[in-house]
């Protein structure tokens, strides 16, 4: 029996009067009975029954595991451990390939800034006059500074890494506090400036192998200098301004921004850098890259 003859029967019958269950059996087969009085429906032959299809599982994306490097960009790679700090710019050019620098150049490092009052005023003197220049930052100065660090990037010159808290003696400290300093202060500049240095100079020059290495495996260059004028100690604006425009090509020169009064220091960078240039010196930035 068809299951619209089917229902139509069903339904004759109860229209008819009240129907027993056994009567109502006897019409039908027992498994649609069954289905029926149990409220449920038989499916008809023509209706199609789709197939289940199994969703297939998508394994969970994974998570991007921790980078053990927390200092600079990814393509920032440790570099050969040299056994000395370089000083000159052939020694630099030695351990950073790249083209060789004009027989008349000179390269101008400024460190322990950046500070409120200095690096502006040494950062407009060197725009009027159009040198670049090398600024050796400590970590704990960028802190609170960091306006003044991102415009030192900003105009177009180069920044090292001069640890984090500038700590003296850094050559007899542990490793751990040494590559501490280093990499703490490397955070601080890349994610204030968006420049990861590399270039490193350790506080007064102070070195030694674990300092060297650490800075090799911190994917930075042991940069010294050639001539320091020690206007840190502010010997005077004349003793600076001598010292400085004794330069030779090639050199590397030290002066400060940063750690006290610096009023002689850029009393005699207002006199030493346009007599260089008139000197017929140029001045080039150290940027660490191959």
């Amino acid at each position: 029996m068809r299951e619209v003859d089917l229902f139509q029967a069903v339904t004759k019958t109860l229209r008819e009067g009240p129907t027993s269950r056994r009567q109502m059996l006897r019409m039908i087969p027992a498994g649609v009975g069954a289905m029926l009085l149990s409220g449920s429906r038989a499916p008809a032959a023509e209706e199609h029954q789709p197939r289940a299809v199994a969703t297939p599982r998508i394994p969970p994306t994974p998570s991007p595991k921790p980078s053990h490097r927390r200092h600079g960009p990814p393509d920032q790679q440790h570099r050969p451990r040299l056994s000395r700090p370089v000083f000159t710019l052939r020694e630099y050019r030695r351990a950073v390939p790249g083209p060789a620098f004009p027989g008349d150049a000179v390269a101008l490092t400024i460190d322990d800034g950046p500070h409120p009052l200095w690096t502006p005023k040494i950062l407009r003197l060197l725009h009027r006059h159009h040198v670049p220049a090398t600024f050796c930052m400590i970590g704990n100065q960028v802190l609170g500074h960091e306006a003044i660090a991102r415009d030192v990037v900003r105009d177009g010159h180069q920044v090292a890494n001069h640890t984090w808290s500038h700590p003296t003696h850094l050559a007899r400290k542990p490793g751990t506090k040494v590559s501490k300093e280093i990499e703490r202060a490397q955070d601080k500049i890349y994610s204030t400036t968006g420049h990861a240095p590399a270039l490193f100079r350790s506080p007064g020059g102070d070195w030694s192998s674990t300092v060297l290495g650490a800075a090799a495996t911190a994917g930075m260059v042991p940069l010294d200098w050639s001539d320091d004028p020690r206007d840190w100690s502010r010997p005077g604006t004349e003793a600076i301004r001598r010292r400085l425009l004794a330069a030779r090509p090639g050199q590397i020169l030290l002066c400060h921004d940063g750690g006290g009064d610096r009023s002689q220091t850029y009393a005699a960078l207002k006199t030493v850098v346009p007599a260089l240039k008139a000197r017929g010196y140029r001045f080039i930035a150290l940027d660490g890259r191959k």
